[in-house]
């Protein structure tokens, strides 16, 4: 029988670092996130870069289906393009050894090893050599990880996929899947590490039938992938063991926790602490650790900064992807709902973090892999003009939070397709052509520095880096006038959207177009830190400057924009 290259037990892992532990990031909002799925992004090989059409084409689904052949050698070859882009942090969707039997997870979250790298994606050298050449250009690796869940390592009786248990009865445990008539488990078999062999580990309660019913959510099985108990204290003290485990491996500078609001709080509270406190003691004292909360700031507020379980304060998540932005976000810049949801949006998290503005609690996005609001439709999938996708990503790059981009975006891709049987690969298309590459195509890469979207999405990057009001800075909607004179919040019909980011004594101000066609519109600006006769510089075109004028107990500027354009004003500097 195969041997186990790896450990089998926790109690064999030696948590002491294998080498000097590269410090955190002071503040994480001084970082850019890119997400990736390893499985689509690059797979090491040469090919040749796309010139084509990027107009969406009609693709056979079919084709999308299982792995096929991104690696974390091509992560790795991709730093620098990376980098050129603006990204300071890369999220890797999960890396951990996927059931085999099922042909492999391009995915990663049906997960059989948790202490092993999936084959597909390389060894665990490659991890660590990637995150090695991260820190070396000054960029940061932050893993994708599943504290709710295994993959499909057991069935219940007979196979059964039994419905949801009401009553809160536990199913009698069957069988480990197995490919071996063998009383010994190989390493392809069961679930390792061997402490989640034992049954008690899982909820065992059988599917989720009703996913808006709060218990089952929380204790039920997400199809075929079986949910863990982290009330058993055997099942939390194993993954918080895992997950320092792999920090102390690979020197890794963040988790991303998986589908945070389908597991109990007090003891995914109590996993999040331990690991914080893990991570101070071993030197990494601002590791970053946030979670996928698909849900309104109330039930993201229980999970992130410090909780009281037991009459007791601990650390839960140090932030958590903003929802709630991106459930309103991609309407407002497509002109199909007012911005006053944007502003609203932020009435409500100034109510709910109230040690916070939320800038530090939130990573701000427009797209994902999983699209739980307009399912299988990536951000420019139904967009007039790519030059939207600047406008979101420049809004993400400008405003409150600590923003993330999906892989592709800066390339122009536009999946998408109806809610049914593997739709989701449409919005999981490979960067590196394969069978399955972007807009239909085959045996191209999309890696090009030269693409309009790449380019101003850097620009606008490099913006943010160089600017801390920008990172840190209040943030206030301003409202704008046709005529100068009688002024408003911006509504559906506005075309313009401007807010201000003020910090110490400097405001920046960013102005959007949202209209196919130019545009002018006055907007209102702070009359101390911009008084009248002001000259603003466009930081995005030195070229281009505005000049202040003198309004009702305010400044105002009279700006023209280009279709689907923005400019981000700051107060000249005197030579």
């Amino acid at each position: 029988m195969e041997q186990r290259t790896s450990w089998q037990s926790i109690d064999q892992i030696d948590f002491t670092p294998r080498k000097q532990m590269h410090p955190s990031p002071h503040d994480w909002r001084d970082h850019f996130i890119y997400f990736l799925l390893v499985d689509r992004f690059d797979d090491n090989k040469w090919r040749i870069p796309y010139w084509g059409s990027r107009k969406k084409r009609q693709q056979d689904i079919r084709k999308g289906i299982g792995v096929h052949g991104g690696n974390l050698k091509g992560v790795k070859s991709r730093l620098k393009y990376l980098k050129s882009l603006g990204i300071t942090t890369i999220w890797l969707s999960p890396v951990f050894k996927n059931r085999v039997d099922q042909g492999g997870s391009l995915h990663g979250y049906a997960i059989q090893d948790f202490l092993e790298v999936d084959p597909h994606f390389g060894t665990k050298k490659d991890l660590c050599d990637l995150v090695d050449a991260a820190h070396r250009l000054g960029m940061y690796i932050i893993l994708d990880i599943v504290i709710n869940h295994t993959a499909d390592n057991w069935a219940y009786e007979g196979d059964a996929k039994p419905p949801f248990s009401t009553d809160g009865t536990r199913y009698p445990f069957g069988f480990w899947r197995s490919e071996h008539n063998s009383n010994e488990l190989g390493p392809d078999d069961a679930v390792w590490p061997a402490e989640l062999q034992d049954p008690d580990c899982y909820t065992r309660r059988g599917v989720i039938d009703n996913w808006n019913n709060a218990t089952q959510a929380v204790q039920g099985d997400f199809f075929n992938l079986k949910d863990l108990d982290l009330n058993y204290l055997p099942t939390l003290k194993t993954l918080t063991a895992i997950y320092k485990y792999w920090i102390v491996e690979t020197n890794i500078d963040g988790y991303r926790v998986d589908t945070v609001k389908h597991v109990d709080n007090e003891p995914s509270v109590k996993f999040f602490n331990a690991i914080k406190e893990f991570t101070e003691s071993i030197g990494k004292q601002n590791f970053l650790i946030f979670g996928e909360i698909v849900d309104g700031d109330a039930v993201i507020a229980k999970y992130v900064g410090n909780q009281t379980v037991n009459n007791e304060q601990i650390q839960a998540l140090d932030a958590s992807l903003d929802f709630p932005l991106y459930f309103v976000l991609d309407e407002v810049i497509k002109r199909r709902l007012s911005p006053a949801a944007l502003r609203k949006r932020y009435e409500v998290m100034r109510d709910t973090y109230q040690h916070s503005d939320g800038s530090d609690l939130l990573v701000t996005f427009i797209d994902n892999h999983d699209q739980m609001s307009r399912p299988y439709h990536r951000f420019l999938f139904d967009a007039e003009d790519t030059r939207q996708a600047i406008l979101g990503v420049g809004y993400l790059l400008t405003t409150l939070g600590i923003p993330s981009i999906y892989y592709g975006t800066e390339q122009g891709f536009n999946g998408g397709g109806e809610a049914g049987a593997h739709q989701d690969n449409f919005i999981r298309e490979c960067m590196f052509g394969g069978r399955w590459g972007a807009f239909g195509t085959r045996h191209w890469h999309f890696f090009n520095k030269r693409y309009r979207l790449y380019r101003a999405i850097a620009e606008t990057a490099q913006v943010r880096a160089t600017e801390p009001t920008l990172r840190y800075g209040r943030l206030y909607f301003r409202e704008i006038s046709k005529d100068g004179v009688n002024f408003h919040y911006p509504e559906l019909n506005s075309g313009f959207l401007a807010f201000s980011r003020i910090h110490d004594d400097t405001e920046i101000v960013m102005v959007m177009n949202l209209r196919a066609e130019t545009d002018t519109n006055h907007v209102m600006l702070d009359g101390v830190f911009s008084p009248p006769g002001t000259a603003l510089v466009d930081l995005l075109d030195s070229g281009r400057t505005y000049l202040t004028t003198e309004g009702v107990n305010s400044s105002v500027v009279r700006i023209t924009l280009e279709p689907y354009g923005m400019v981000i004003l700051k107060k000249e500097k005197r030579k």
